[in-house]
């Protein structure tokens, strides 16, 4: 168990630095960002993919970033920022080399195998790729920074601890989920390729975005597993962004398909 009894999570530092202080104070600004991106994407959904404009959709439009680059792009600070701290930190113990690699498991196969996977031609809005970078870059740094820079250093003992065990089962099924579920939308969209198809089997039965159900466990997991304020607002912010964006490709698929299953919840079984 850490000595500090858990006061990680309420955000105990070593020292009260300025960095300290220009942390949480981004903390709480990022944490009402949160609340205000939910409401403006409950209101309108994010304008890619399904919703991006209509001119975009063509294969042939020069307009936005072509989808895989705008991924790898979108996504690559969450790699290099969040390298670049943990490299330049004195801390390098099995602790933070664990964080480490759970982080880079999920985000190099998003920033480097999901875009090479895409089927889609379509083209990413300029300023949707200029907001992931900024996203991306700052949740980068508050997860880092608070790991390999603020917090009081983790034990060896933390690995044993219940809350780094339960967190990094979550993280673990929730990573598995939204694979799997990329995988499935991945295959049905190359087997038909007339258009969409409603997808069926496993966790699709339960849910529209099963992907998105799995991002929010495995971040949820990563809260937990780390015990810290920024991974509670990393969670939060999942869930502002994936629940509005769950809720309109479900109202998608139903104004699509007359025989969408309607006993299908958005993205939390038997929920919403």
């Amino acid at each position: 168990m850490l000595t500090t009894d858990g006061l990680q999570f309420w955000g105990f530092v070593e020292s009260p630095s300025s960095e300290a202080q220009f942390y949480w104070s981004l903390l709480a600004i990022w944490a009402v960002l949160g609340l205000i991106a939910l409401v403006l994407l409950l209101i309108m959904p994010a304008p890619y993919g399904r919703f991006a404009p209509r001119d975009s959709k063509s294969a042939t439009s020069r307009r936005g970033v072509p989808s895989k680059i705008a991924w790898a792009v979108m996504e690559s600070p969450t790699v290099w920022v969040f390298g670049l701290i943990f490299f330049l930190s004195s801390r390098k113990g099995i602790v933070p080399i664990t964080f480490f690699l759970l982080w880079n498991c999920h985000y190099l196969y998003r920033s480097v195998l999901y875009p090479l996977r895409l089927r889609s031609r379509r083209r990413v809005p300029g300023y949707i790729v200029g907001c992931a970078l900024l996203f991306n870059s700052i949740n980068a740094y508050l997860q880092a920074g608070f790991l390999f820079r603020l917090a009081v250093p983790y034990p060896r003992q933390w690995l044993g601890d219940p809350r780094f065990w339960i967190g990094g089962v979550l993280f673990a099924l929730g990573f598995a989920t939204h694979v799997w579920a990329d995988g499935k939308l991945r295959r049905l969209r190359s087997d038909q390729r007339s258009g969409y198809e409603i997808p069926h089997g496993g966790l699709f039965e339960l849910v529209s975005c099963p992907n998105y159900l799995g991002e929010l466990i495995q971040w949820v997991g990563w809260a937990v597993l780390t015990w810290s304020a920024g991974g509670l607002v990393f969670a939060w912010w999942t869930f502002a962004n994936l629940l509005p964006r769950a809720l309109a490709y479900q109202a998608w698929y139903r104004d699509r398909f007359a025989d969408y299953p309607r006993e299908r919840k958005a993205i939390l079984p038997f929920v919403i």
